[in-house]
């Protein structure tokens, strides 16, 4: 297939581009803004394989798609681009309107015109997968079942928000026009390449510098944590295996509080660095909670897992461990990112 994926140069995007070119004969046109969080870098071999090529294009712009989708011909689409940032999202929701609902909007409609053009056979193969997120439900506590793709949607932050919003677009495309279009819901990702302002690497490259490790709250909140690497395969079965219409639950099945990765992140930089001031658990410090900070995500993965024929292979000790081995391995890029885009920009707290 050629597929279009937007978003490619980002943290979840640039995972899928690796590895449909490591494990697919897929070509990938590769659509993305380069905002704050892109990196060519994320792409590794796909900078320059024959199988990939980057375009940069806004998602919000009608014009660039309509062209894209003509030039390029797509058999699928994987939307991946979006504005992700809780803290951002609170302080700047308007990019997040325009991004995540506005642009997901474009985008369909622009793959609605591919679409009407295609083909009996190629019509029958086509899929428009979109990538969305556990935090469109809301929040859960203490003893509620977690999240499947039953539950009722209760979004409480201007992220999740649109992100919601731009899952009933998807689906309502395929009721209303008969695009064939997946859904698939995650939980909090982690792994290589992603940007500093993000819970893990943000307390590694602290925690190696001996700064502060700022905790919302009392460090109680709870996240459901995947391996980028594990929901990238997930992600391509979807599009590959994926009934039109359907949703997909895509989780680790490893809740954990966010003291309880704060301290784990601790522990596996103590192992292999230590620090001679003493343990790095010392560095933490529990600040004012965010506004509408949800409690807890877990996703119940069951029915995608038996659908795809998929379980994410590895734990969080091991993937975080894998983590922490590549950011020290990989300090040159963290210190170019965050000195090139952070100048005068604040860090996002722990969440």
């Amino acid at each position: 297939m050629k597929v279009l994926l937007t978003g490619g140069c980002g943290f979840i995007g640039s995972a899928v581009v690796r590895h449909l070119l490591r494990t697919t004969g897929h070509t990938v046109v590769n659509v993305d803004k380069m905002t704050y969080a892109a990196s060519e870098d994320a792409l590794e071999e796909g900078r320059g394989h024959d199988r990939h090529l980057l375009v940069r294009a806004d998602i919000a712009d009608g014009a660039a798609m309509r062209e894209i989708f003509a030039a390029h011909d797509p058999d699928a689409v994987m939307h991946l681009a979006a504005e992700s940032h809780v803290d951002r999202s609170i302080d700047g929701p308007g990019d997040f309107v325009r991004t995540n609902v506005t642009g997901t909007f474009t985008l369909l409609e622009a793959a609605r015109g591919h679409y009407a053009g295609l083909s009996a056979a190629r019509k029958a193969a086509f899929r428009f997968h979109h990538i969305s997120t556990d935090e469109v439900f809301g929040a859960l506590d203490h003893g509620d079942p977690p999240f499947t793709e039953t539950t009722s949607y209760d979004p409480r932050s201007p992220y999740s928000a649109t992100k919601a919003a731009s899952d009933h677009l998807v689906r309502a495309w395929h009721h209303t026009y008969g695009l064939p279009t997946l859904v698939s819901n995650t939980c909090n990702n982690y792994g290589t390449w992603q940007f500093p302002e993000k819970l893990i690497p943000l307390v590694t490259l602290n925690a190696l510098e001996g700064k502060a490790l700022p905790v919302y709250g009392d460090g109680s909140n709870i996240r459901d944590w995947l391996f980028v690497d594990d929901h990238a395969a997930a992600l391509v079965r979807v599009l590959e295996r994926g009934q039109p219409g359907a949703t997909y639950a895509i989780g680790g099945r490893q809740p954990r509080t966010n003291l309880q990765v704060v301290h784990a992140i601790c522990a596996h930089l103590d192992k292999r660095v230590p620090d001679p001031a003493g343990p790095r658990s010392r560095l933490i410090r529990f600040v004012a909670d965010r506004p509408g900070h949800d409690f807890r995500y877990e996703i119940d993965p069951t029915r995608a897992e038996a659908a795809l024929e998929w379980t994410a292979p590895h734990d969080f000790e091991t993937g975080l461990g894998l983590t922490i081995d590549w950011y020290l391995a990989h300090e040159s890029w963290w210190t170019s990112v965050r000195a090139a885009r952070y100048a005068g920009q604040r860090l996002g707290k722990a969440s």
